[in-house]
C-alpha cells in the first residue's frame, strides 16, 4: 500500500494505491467523498481516493504518508460508510531501510545488471536486481522496499528485470535526494557499522 498526500499540490485528497496499475486499465466509482479505483477487466480494487480528508484526520507532510494503524482504521470506517467492501491493511513499517547485500552475481541475460540477495528489516532477505556498476556483496546499502515512493514520485512495486524477479530498489544518493549527492553513477554505499534493517531518512 502506497499512500500520498500533498495539499498544496493536489488539494485535500489522500491517495491510496494498492497495486501497480496504469490509467488505461482503470475504472472509477465514487460514493460521497470516497472514490474506488479498480481494474476494468478483473474488477480488483487497486486504490482509493479520499476527498476532504482533513475533515476526518490530520495529515502532515507532502508526498508519501506512512499511515498508522489508527489512521487506517479510520479510513476503513470511511470506506464502509461509503458502501465499499475492500478494506485496507495497515503497514506502518519504514519503506527506506539499511540493507546488507549478502550475495551478488551477474545477471545471466545482461552485461550490466546484477542479481542480489539483500537483507532488509526483520531479517527478511529479498532478491533485488541492480544496474549500478559499484554493487558488490557485503555492502551496506539503502533499500527502497516495495511500497516506497521515491522523492521524484517513482513508485516501487514488485517487478522483473530481464526475466529475474526484483523486490525493491538499491538506491543512489541522487535517487534519495540527499544534499551531498555525487554526480557519479552508482549506489550509495554506507559505512560498515550501519545497522541492517534500520530506517533510513530521505530527502523530499
Amino acid at each position: 500500500m502506497i499512500s500520498s498526500y500533498n495539499q498544496a499540490g493536489i488539494g485535500d485528497t489522500l491517495i491510496v494505491m494498492l497495486a501497480n496499475s496504469t490509467f488505461a486499465e482503470q475504472s472509477f466509482e465514487s460514493k460521497g467523498l470516497v472514490t474506488r479505483i479498480f481494474n476494468t477487466e478483473t474488477k480488483k480494487t487497486v486504490g482509493y481516493n479520499f476527498f476532504e480528508i482533513s475533515k476526518s484526520m490530520k495529515l502532515d507532510g507532502a508526498g508519501q504518508i506512512i499511515l498508522t494503524t489508527e489512521e487506517v482504521a479510520e479510513l476503513n470506517k470511511l470506506i464502509q460508510a461509503a458502501g465499499f467492501a475492500d478494506l485496507l491493511e495497515a503497514d506502518p513499517s519504514p519503506k527506506f531501510v539499511v540493507g546488507f547485500v549478502k550475495e551478488c552475481v551477474a545477471h545471466p541475460d545482461s552485461d550490466h545488471l546484477s542479481i542480489t540477495q539483500t537483507e532488509i528489516d526483520n531479517g527478511e532477505v529479498v532478491q533485488i536486481v541492480c544496474g549500478a556498476p559499484n554493487i558488490a556483496a557485503n555492502q551496506k546499502v539503502v533499500v527502497a522496499k516495495v511500497g516506497a515512493m521515491m522523492p521524484n514520485g517513482l513508485l516501487i512495486w514488485d517487478g522483473e528485470l530481464r526475466g529475474e524477479p526484483s523486490h525493491g530498489m538499491i538506491c543512489s544518493a541522487k535517487e534519495l535526494n540527499l544534499p551531498d549527492a555525487s554526480a557519479k553513477k552508482g549506489i550509495l554505499v554506507l559505512a560498515e557499522d550501519a545497522v541492517t534493517g534500520e530506517a533510513f531518512p530521505i530527502g523530499k
